[in-house]
């Protein structure tokens, strides 16, 4: 990390690079697998993250709130080459939270004019969690890099309660005697390790 560089960023720009690592994995036959996300394949999660990503630059970089946004990203965003696309939209990403004075902005969220900070704190958190899924559907390593996964925890627990209300996580799993940082953090959002 540079002196000049939020530790949010650089976790941000880790958390992006972990799940295209797994997204450059999946296999041409993985496309359609489940994955630990009820309902979604690798397809859906990928496509889902895609459509995260391409939400930033309007949102943070823009001012756009969410009903000026409004359906631009829902369906299919991954096209005829989801790495491709996967790739773009990370990219995008990244360069939208980098540019000079992005954290010192407010974003319009579903809840609320919400700090650029704890926006790019969510987008770390959901690529580190989704990127265990995303490992787990398609047999790659499931280990997450114990940065991202303390980073993750001191960022979800303030409002992990909140989480499950949200219909987004599943329930809270309680964590076995003795958890790791990782189970512990996927215990939080309702995996099981």
């Amino acid at each position: 990390m540079t002196a000049d560089r939020p530790p949010v960023l650089a976790r941000h720009g880790e958390a992006l690079d972990l799940f295209t690592q797994r997204v450059h994995a999946v296999g041409a036959d993985q496309w359609d697998a489940p994955t630990p996300c009820t309902d979604w394949t690798v397809r859906d999660l990928v496509n889902h993250l895609t459509a995260e990503q391409l939400w930033v630059p309007p949102l943070l970089r823009d001012g756009a709130t969410v009903d000026s946004v409004g359906d631009a990203f829902d369906g299919d965003m991954l096209g005829p080459d989801p790495v491709a696309s996967w790739d773009t939209a990370a990219a995008a990403s990244r360069a939208a939270f980098r540019e000079p004075g992005a954290l010192d902005r407010a974003v319009h969220l579903s809840f609320g004019e919400t700090p650029a900070p704890f926006y790019c704190g969510q987008m770390t958190t959901d690529l580190v969690v989704h990127a265990w899924d995303l490992s787990r559907a398609i047999g790659a390593d499931e280990t997450l890099p114990e940065a991202l996964v303390e980073f993750s925890l001191g960022e979800i627990s303030p409002y992990a309660e909140e989480l499950e209300k949200s219909g987004l996580f599943a329930p809270p799993i309680p964590p076995p005697p003795g958890a790791d940082a990782q189970t512990e953090l996927l215990c939080l959002v309702g995996r099981r390790a």
